[in-house]
Formats: structure tokens, sequence, C-alpha cells
């Protein structure tokens, strides 16, 4: 039996019969084939057992998954914000708007920093690849692509390259120069090719790999040189939207969430579908995957936390298999599309369609502080590579940086070349 169908945008020639009809794209583990629908319902009934139906096994199925359920609901004996309630109540916070970055003639889609802390990169509507200097507001290269929505963006880790992809069902990867007036779109390198739209993407802990992911209902991990596919992964029913990888040099793990309402963790190196969650009620648009075993003694090790289309958002602890919080409030009715998590993960930092970010307290689950500024929908929000700064994109065509202070700061002051410099170093 197939682990994955989904219809895709083809017509063509049946592989079992021949007929020329729209094709359904099949899944046998790793292997692709395309059968109309016909042929598919009858590979499906030929798999069958006698006395088996489709709606016997669908049935099966639910009652499984209600055992797991019931299985997890006996390990689920205290909540995450009962644990912490002796935890220290975060104090006053002060974010503030340092720069506004226009240049975009239309929504600004994603954002992402680079290692060095100053320069970011940033895709729009419009067709283009912008990459600012967050401190001069100075715009170092500007990229126009053959379409529109720009979909996603992301910075090598060396930050010599920049990737991006959209609505051309391609991901294409710029090297960076220091001469700004360099033609970089002679230099374009088509990596990833998919069968429908490219809704994520990320390099890997270096610049010779590039993590995609597609509404073709797939992930996939790229050679960056040579452009050849590694690996795929199967396992979603419906577009994939979002996808992130765990922050470590060595990091193998990375998830993913899309619309048919289910957040996969995968093992890159075997393509393998390792955990799921299915609890959410809408479709997910954006997964964090983080360590917090530094600086939060209470979710210590391997937690991901990932969005829904509804005004809510679920955090899991990968190890203990299950939801171990929601961050929701009654006032908040429209839907997030965006997260990001502080550096020692205690703060969360989403964004909504309302124009607003919430900040949240992870531990005991209250929303700390609300962030206004933008005149249309938030599509990202990251911090900064060192924790200092916050950056969020909008559908009003423009990008802010923020930074924040709290009380709990600790202050170091250094000399350099006579002049005292204030170093923040923030939650």
């Amino acid at each position: 039996m197939c682990d994955q169908t989904f219809v895709a945008a083809t017509f063509g020639p049946c592989e079992s019969c021949g007929k020329a009809s729209p094709l359904m794209n099949i899944y046998i583990k790793t292997e692709a084939i395309n059968y109309c629908s016909f042929c598919v319902e009858m590979m499906a009934c030929k798999g069958l057992q006698e006395g088996e139906t489709v709606a016997s096994l669908k049935k099966e199925s639910e009652s499984l998954k209600k055992k797991l359920d019931e299985e997890r609901g006996k390990l689920s004996d205290i909540e995450l914000n009962q644990v912490a309630e002796k935890v220290e109540v975060l104090g006053p916070l002060c974010i503030k708007t340092r720069r506004v970055l226009k240049g975009h003639g239309n929504k600004v889609l994603c954002m992402d920093w680079c290692k060095d802390k100053r320069r970011l990169v940033s895709s729009s509507q419009d067709g283009k690849v912008i990459v600012w200097d967050a401190f001069t507001l100075n715009k170092e290269h500007a990229v126009s692509l053959p379409c529109t929505w720009v979909l996603t963006c992301a910075y090598a880790p060396s930050g010599c390259a920049v990737a991006c992809g959209g609505l051309d069902n391609k991901c294409s990867v710029f090297p960076l120069s220091l001469d700004k007036n360099e033609n970089l779109s002679a230099k374009k390198k088509s990596v990833a090719m998919h069968t429908n739209y490219v809704s994520g993407c990320t390099f890997t802990s270096s610049d010779m790999q590039l993590l995609t992911s597609s509404g073709d209902g797939t992930c996939a991990l790229w050679d960056v040189e040579s452009g050849q596919l590694l690996q795929s992964f199967h396992g979603h029913t419906a577009d994939v939207l979002s996808l992130d990888l765990a922050p470590s040099e060595t990091g193998n793990t990375f998830v993913s969430g899309g619309c048919d309402k289910k957040a996969n963790v995968w093992d890159m190196r075997s393509g393998q579908n390792v955990q799921s969650f299915e609890t959410h009620e809408s479709d997910i648009n954006c997964v964090n995957l983080n360590y917090y075993c530094q600086l939060n003694p209470f979710v210590s090790g391997l937690c991901c936390c990932m969005f829904t289309g509804a005004p809510q958002c679920r955090f899991y602890d990968l190890r203990a298999d299950r939801e171990v919080a929601i961050y929701q409030k009654d006032s908040i009715i429209f839907g997030a599309s965006t997260v990001d998590f502080s550096l020692s993960g205690r703060l969360l930092f989403a964004g909504y369609n309302d124009y607003t970010i919430n900040l949240w307290d992870t531990l005991k689950g209250t929303r700390v502080s609300v962030l206004f500024g933008h005149e249309n929908r938030v599509s990202r929000v990251r911090v900064s590579p060192d924790g200092t700064a916050l950056c969020s994109a909008s559908w009003d065509n423009t990008l802010r940086v923020m930074s924040w202070s709290t009380m709990s700061n600790i202050l170091f002051y250094t000399q350099r070349k006579g002049c005292c410099i204030l170093r923040l170093f923030s939650l």
C-alpha cells in the first residue's frame, strides 16, 4: 500500500492503464508513480484482505488513534504553568522600533537574519529579494525574480549566499559578493525543483545543502553544488506551509507543518517521519524547533512550538511526545501567522493577522506585552542570532527592527578606543 496520496496539477498518460487523464502522484516508500484516480482505487482494493473495506479500515485507524491519545493522557500528570508557579515573574519590558526598512513595492512575505547579526534578507510579492544592512538601512543587494510572490528566503550560514523560492516552483541560490554593483541575477543557480510552489527553505549547517518545503505535500534535501535531490520526505497529505531545522551544528532533525493540520518531525538521514502531532484545529502556518537546555531548566531538551491559522499557539515537548501548553486569550480573535523564541526560550514572539505582535511567557503561559506599529498582517518575526533584536516583516511593505531591555538584564561596560560601550544581554 502507498503511504501518501495527493493531487498535483498534472495531466498525461496513466502509468498503469495508459489512458490520458488527470494524474495523482503516488509515493510507494520514496518512489513516485503517476496513476489515474481509477487505477489508484483499484490498487487500494487489491491490498484489502477478505472482509475488509476502506470504511472499516478508517474506523479501525480512528480507534487506534483514540487509544494512543488515552495512553498519552495517562502520562500527562501536570501542566507546564503549574510547574513554573514559583518562577519569578518577568519584569517590565521596553521594546522600541529602532529601524524601519522601506524599499519593497508590495507585501513583504519572508525575512531571515545573517549570522553576522547585522545583515538580513527579505522577499516580497513584488518579485524582489533585498539584502539589507540593518544598522545603516542601506540596501546592499537587490535581485528581481521572473515571478512575483517570492514566498521564502534564507541566508547561508557563511553569509556568502541567499536562497529564495515561491510560485515558480523553484528554489534559487544567489552568491553574494563585495561588489554591490554586480548583477546577481546572472549568477543565479536553480537548486530545487518541486511540482508546486515552494513555501519554505533553509540551509543546513553548511552552505552545501538546502532544505525545502512545498505545496506539493513534500519536503526535500538538495545538494547546492550539483542541484541533485539527496533525500525526499513524504508524509503530509496536503500543502506543507512551513519547516524549521533543529539549531545544532550536527542536527539531523527538522519539523514541518501544513494544511493537513499535522506537524511532522523528520530524520534527515533516513527520510523517515519519526514523530507526528495532530491536535491542531486549523492549518499550521508556522513551526519552530529549538533547544532550551542551557537557560530553561523547566523545558530542558528538545522542544518545538507550532502555530495554527487559529488564534492560538501550541507548545510541545518532543521527549514527552505531547502538548504541554497552549497560548491564547479570548480577546485574540485573529489567526497567528508566524512565531519565534527569544534566545533563552523564555519569551515567545507571535505575529498575528490583526497587525500586532504578542509576547508570551512560555513558562507561565501568560501574555507579557503587545507590540504595535505595522499597518497590515505580520508575515514573519525573527530574533537576531545574538538575541538583542527582533525583526518583523509585514504586508504593509516594510520591515521593522526592534530591540528591548528589561530590569533583569545584566549590564556590561567595556572600553574601546576611549569610548564607553553599553552591552545589553537580553532574555
